[in-house]
């Protein structure tokens, strides 16, 4: 069994916007603001949060994670569903097509999304070097195993590979939480 470690990124509620949206929820010509880089290299938290408001309910403080994007993508954990009343499917980042819409709220204003909302399918990145080191490509799966008294296996985690990739696991809360995982954990990787 060929084998290799990647350490673990676990993603809390979060909310990618478009420059369109960051206006309409901040103010005409507003920049978001970081707080702290992101293990993706280019990516960042920002200061700014909103409300999300679905049908059952509305949850404040939603992180907004920068830059600006082409859509606007908001990644729940399933637990979050429940309390707005949202049903997205599990699916790849962009992958939008078809999945719910949701209200969103700003300081400076409110916003309808027709679609957007998603549940992120676990996956990793890497550069093309080490998808060449571990003889995979983007696209691919693999098992991801954890050790310990909540261990288990990570089954169909995809694989994406980019030049502007930092190698990283990339799980939810729900994910995290059920296996006692911890950020920057390592776990091995099953190529088998």
């Amino acid at each position: 069994m060929v084998s290799f470690k990647v350490p673990v990124g676990i993603s809390n509620r979060h909310i990618h916007l478009s420059q369109d949206h960051i206006e309409a929820l901040f103010g005409p010509g507003y920049a978001l603001t970081k707080m702290k880089d992101l293990s993706q290299p280019g990516q960042f938290a920002c200061e700014e949060m909103v409300t999300l408001i679905g049908p059952k309910g509305a949850m404040p403080g939603v992180r907004i994670l920068g830059p600006a994007r082409k859509a606007s993508q908001i990644e729940l954990a399933e637990t979050d569903t429940y309390k707005i009343g949202v049903k997205p499917p599990v699916r790849d980042s962009g992958n939008l097509e078809g999945t719910p819409g949701i209200d969103i709220e700003g300081p400076k204003g409110r916003v309808h999304v027709d679609q957007g909302v998603i549940i992120a399918a676990r996956h990793i990145h890497m550069t093309p070097e080490e998808a060449t080191n571990y003889s995979l490509k983007d696209g691919d799966y693999v098992r991801v195993l954890v050790p310990g008294t909540r261990g288990g296996c990570f089954s169909h985690v995809l694989v994406r590979v980019s030049s502007s990739s930092a190698l990283d696991l990339h799980i939810d809360t729900d994910e995290g939480n059920a296996h006692g995982l911890k950020n920057g954990q390592m776990l091995e990787v099953s190529l088998d």
